[in-house]
């Protein structure tokens, strides 16, 4: 008697991760607290290629990247479903147990920020409230999981939980997405602004396939408790600047992301339907002696009717390639006229200085210590400062 043995193949075991079977992310409702709101001009990238526009584009950027360091772009070429599928990715990232995040964490010794970086690395404290409360602040709340250039300088570098595998080939589309068709464009329009004979200058230090530090990041500020607010002086971060070139963030709802005004004022950031938000970072200030703003900005909590609501964020940072010299341009009749300065007193590569500025960033209590008057040295002279 012969006896027949049927073999069972198993389920996917990575179907669990399809989108249809994630909890999908929903923004959270906006305040109706009436808040000070930055006035910030919109780009309507679709004028790019258009007759003239680039130039119309310049001209309406020219007083936000000298004075403001922030603004709006619209219309870059991605749908809202794909912005929405980015979301829902980090959503449930971040509901993963810590332990099973912590086994994909950044490598904190050697700088690199690619990767998890958990919560609970900064301590946040108000001098003022320690002083007349005995307050001793309480630790940051936000977690990060950054992803390197898809390009081979990182290929096989980094590994991810089979949530972020199964999606990486359409994360990397998006990642590209945002290069293309919003981080160049905005560099030749900071060229002709600048008046550069080159109008590829800045792009060609920020060519995709060659090797940078730019990443694509998912992030969350956790909600806390009224007591936790009160303990952190109702922080999140710190005044500071970004290291590299531009940052973009997607729309979120959570109120709480303030810019410092030249008039010493702190303004709120609206969450404005359809765009991504744009700021300036140190590299390009360090390319052009301090002209283009690398804009200062801070998080604060949310008014009390978003507390209840965690703040997720989709960013992504450029960065120009690592073997770039940070020493301003020198055939700008715009600067020229300005008379820039060097901000190193050495020659600095662009490797060189994400090295310093995130070793600080993965050790922040340890250069707090260090710092007189919110500064601190980094490196060639350059001061790094927090703003309260």
């Amino acid at each position: 008697m012969s006896t027949t043995v049927t073999q069972i193949t198993p389920a996917d075991p990575l179907g669990q991760y399809s989108f249809d079977k994630l909890e999908p992310y929903s923004h959270p409702p906006e305040t109706k607290v009436d808040l000070p709101w930055a006035e910030l001009v919109t780009l309507n990238l679709e004028e790019f290629d258009r007759p003239g526009g680039k130039h119309r584009l310049a001209a309406q950027l020219e007083h936000a990247v000298h004075h403001v360091g922030f603004f709006y772009v619209k219309n870059f070429g991605l749908t809202q479903e794909q912005v929405d599928r980015q979301f829902t990715l980090a959503k449930n990232f971040f509901k993963l147990p810590l332990l099973e995040k912590d086994k994909y964490s950044v490598d904190y010794v050697n700088a690199d920020y690619n990767g998890y970086r958990r919560a609970g690395l900064r301590t946040i404290r108000s001098a003022t409230a320690a002083a007349e409360k005995g307050n001793e602040g309480i630790k940051d709340n936000y977690e990060m999981y950054n992803f390197a250039k898809f390009t081979k300088d990182f290929e096989g570098k980094y590994s991810h939980p089979d949530l972020i595998r199964v999606h990486l080939p359409e994360i990397e589309t998006f990642a590209k997405t945002l290069h293309s068709n919003i981080i160049l464009p905005l560099l030749r329009l900071f060229a002709i602004i600048l008046q550069l004979p080159d109008e590829e200058y800045f792009a060609r230090q920020h060519e995709y396939t060659k090797r940078s530090e730019d990443h694509f990041r998912y992030m969350i500020y956790n909600k806390r408790t009224p007591e936790e607010h009160e303990a952190s002086s109702y922080q999140q971060v710190q005044g500071h600047t970004d290291l590299g070139s531009l940052t973009l963030l997607f729309r979120q709802p959570v109120a709480g992301l303030q810019i410092l005004g030249e008039d010493g004022n702190w303004t709120y950031v609206s969450a404005q339907p359809g765009t991504i938000t744009v700021n300036l970072a140190d590299t390009l200030s360090h390319l052009t002696g301090g002209y283009l703003k690398s804009s200062i900005h801070r998080v604060v909590a949310p008014p009390r009717d978003q507390w209840a609501y965690d703040r997720t964020g989709l960013l992504y940072f450029a960065r120009p390639h690592s073997d770039t010299v940070l020493h301003p341009i020198t055939d700008s009749p715009l600067l020229e006229r300005a008379g820039v300065r060097p901000r190193f007193d050495k020659e600095v590569t662009m490797a060189e200085w994400v090295k310093s500025k995130q070793t600080m960033q993965l050790n922040p209590d340890r250069y707090d210590k260090k710092r007189k008057d919110g500064a601190v040295e980094l490196i060639g002279g350059y001061k790094d400062k927090v703003y309260t």
